[in-house]
């Protein structure tokens, strides 16, 4: 299987007010393959989302090369459909005019851009918000907006850098379900980033454990559990909870020397 995504023996720093050097991530290497879902874990500030830009081409690496395709990334990466924790909806549109709004800045015509979004939303359970604004949505609902509008001109790789963060567990697993629904039907390459590891076990195909700053990699370690995968049932299967241990050992710094 071709990699979409590769990342070879990549260092990124960045320069203090005083002129010293902060490492953010230090010797990073890993490959993503097509379709496959993969999620990175580790301690806040670990530069997971140092990563996530160099991917997009928001920033360029100091040391080693990320390719997308076989390519270097030295521009903003087209391909990509990036979403963040924040939902950063645009308070004065509509849910449908947000959603849109990727549509407009690449020229589609309203016509098509309107059919195209109403199609999304129906796909993760917005159909009948077209016309609130977000102030008038749930939690849930601004996720699935938020999800829509990433989803709306087709990017073939999505980065969701914490997209499910402070909501409850309930609502999370929900969420859980349409996107493996979303991602069995269309299988995006997706690269993913959470501090909950059971999220990460129930999502992914592999998990690309981060050591704290400077970030490195401690462990890829492959989530051998069968799909199609329902989110919920999955954690009652004896291969999750040993997977589930054996992230904690490797991400508890206290019995480190």
């Amino acid at each position: 299987m071709s990699s979409v995504i590769a990342l070879d023996h990549v260092s990124k720093w960045f320069f203090k007010r005083d002129g010293t050097r902060l490492i953010a991530v230090e010797d990073i290497s890993f490959e993503v393959p097509e379709g496959a879902f993969v999620t990175i874990v580790g301690p806040s500030g670990g530069g997971k989302s140092t990563i996530f830009n160099m991917i997009a081409g928001l920033e360029r690496a100091d040391a080693g090369e990320v390719r997308y395709r076989d390519r270097p990334i030295t521009k903003p990466n087209v391909g990509i459909g990036y979403m963040t924790q924040r939902d950063a909806l645009l308070p004065w549109r509509t849910v449908l005019a947000n959603i849109m709004l990727p549509l407009h800045i690449q020229g589609v015509d309203e016509r098509s851009a309107r059919e195209r979004s109403l199609e999304i939303m129906a796909r993760v359970g917005l159909s009948g918000f077209a016309e609130m604004r977000p102030s008038e949505l749930s939690g849930g609902m601004l996720k699935r907006a938020a999800l829509a509008r990433t989803l709306v001109y087709d990017p073939e790789t999505l980065l969701m850098d914490e997209p499910f963060g402070n909501i409850d567990i309930q609502l999370k697993l929900q969420l859980h379900r349409e996107l493996l629904s979303l991602w069995e039907s269309e299988r995006k390459t997706v690269v993913f980033v959470t501090h909950d590891l059971e999220e990460a076990i129930a999502l992914s195909d592999e998990v690309v454990v981060f050591a704290g700053r400077p970030g490195r990699i401690r462990a890829l370690v492959p989530i051998d559990l069968p799909r199609p995968r329902d989110p919920v049932a999955i954690r009652f299967e004896p291969g999750f909870q040993q997977i589930h241990r054996h992230l904690w050992s490797l991400l508890d710094s206290t019995h480190e020397a």
